[in-house]
């Protein structure tokens, strides 16, 4: 019995067609059926009723097919536990990104990760930390770096790289520029400048302002802290901001305190594939909490 002949037996109870098994084999359909008769001559059983217009398992065919399924796992198994132990990853992993996310290295631990493993193709995609959340969920993507306010959502796992607590912006001409610290309700009626819905910053702005009872003025949005600072240091309003601000602002601590965290996410369950695992390992080594 060879695992050409499980693999063509496998392929054909799945296609339930000789040709559409062949084309995903890649070979001559008259070697598939070959193989398949030799199988069959070896377990002194048919395993295929080739009597109709789609071929469909026998009674015996149906008994074997699990068999052939959990053979050709553990040959699969046996060779990639191989190829882990002997370094030779290979694969594809999907990473995402929050938008304009500067405060975190990705670039360099990518590429570090592909010097050591190149056979490797790592892929990265910009979003929102929600939408990013949903395509780990999804399996869409295999991690992704996301910012998040509070614990990290059911089915989630996350390693932590950066804890910042929350600033208020403003320019040092801003009656608010002496305070050393700053509460929330004195933001009521202050035109806030933020970061998107779907962001870290937001979503523990967002929470703080509905335990506190108030409803935030957002006057202006941006993807990135940049832009918040440049509306702000013109008088726009007051840039809600992860830890310092830039120059020609003034950053003031918020009351009661605020903190928004950029994490490594993945799901809970997985990532499956090795090299989506490696690299998640290679993530906890290359980065500490900040």
């Amino acid at each position: 019995m060879e695992l050409r002949q499980l693999e063509y037996f496998v392929a054909v109870a799945e296609e339930a067609n000789f040709t559409k098994a062949a084309a995903r084999e890649h070979v001559a359909q008259p070697g598939v059926s070959a193989q398949i008769r030799r199988l069959e001559r070896e377990l002194g059983e048919q395993l295929l009723d080739r009597s109709g217009r789609t071929v469909r398992l026998t009674e015996v065919g149906k008994a074997v097919l699990p068999h052939a399924r959990a053979a050709l796992a553990a040959v699969a198994g046996a060779k990639l536990a191989v190829a882990e132990l002997a370094g030779l990853l290979r694969g594809r992993v999907d990473v995402g990104v929050v938008t304009a996310c500067g405060a975190v290295d990705l670039p360099s631990a990518m590429a570090d990760f592909h010097e050591a493993h190149p056979g490797v193709e790592v892929t990265l995609t910009e979003g929102n930390s929600a939408d990013l959340l949903d395509a780990v969920r999804a399996g869409e993507l295999d991690l992704a770096l996301v910012g998040l306010a509070g614990a990290p959502p059911e089915g989630i796992n996350t390693h932590v790289v950066v804890d910042e607590r929350l600033v208020a912006a403003v320019g040092p001409e801003d009656p608010l520029a002496e305070h050393a610290e700053i509460t929330l309700g004195e933001l009521r009626d202050r035109a806030l400048i933020c970061l998107p819905r779907g962001t870290g910053v937001r979503a523990c702005l967002d929470q703080a302002c509905a335990a506190a009872g108030l409803v935030p003025r957002i006057a202006f949005e941006a993807s990135g802290p940049m832009m918040l600072e440049k509306l702000a240091v013109r008088g726009m309003g007051v840039a809600i901001l992860p830890g310092a601000a830039g120059p020609g602002l003034r950053a003031i601590p918020i009351e009661p305190e605020l903190r928004s965290t950029l994490e490594f996410a993945w799901r809970a369950n997985g990532p499956t594939a090795p090299a989506a695992r490696a690299f998640v390992e290679h993530l906890r080594r290359a980065f500490a909490p900040l």
